[in-house]
């Protein structure tokens, strides 16, 4: 674990103290655990773009053919 200071104006302490309390948790507990969901979606998030980027563009059709029907699109 890592010690970290923060500054918070008056009234935001004020309320993360409040609602610390009615939760039973502490600010820094709160506050880790806010930062750790954050951490987790981004993480999330960049895989799911990752992945995505790494499928290869599909030609939907030549210049000049037809367009597709939506069931060969989708076909996978």
């Amino acid at each position: 674990m890592r010690n970290v200071t923060i500054t918070l104006d008056d009234e935001t302490a004020d309320w993360a103290r409040v609602w610390s309390a009615t939760h039973q948790t502490s600010v820094s507990r709160m506050l880790g655990d806010l930062l750790a969901q954050k951490m987790r979606l981004e993480e999330r998030y960049s895989a799911s773009m990752n992945a995505y980027l790494s499928v290869q563009p599909m030609a939907l059709a030549e210049p000049g053919a037809r367009y597709p029907h939506r069931d060969e699109a989708h076909e996978r």
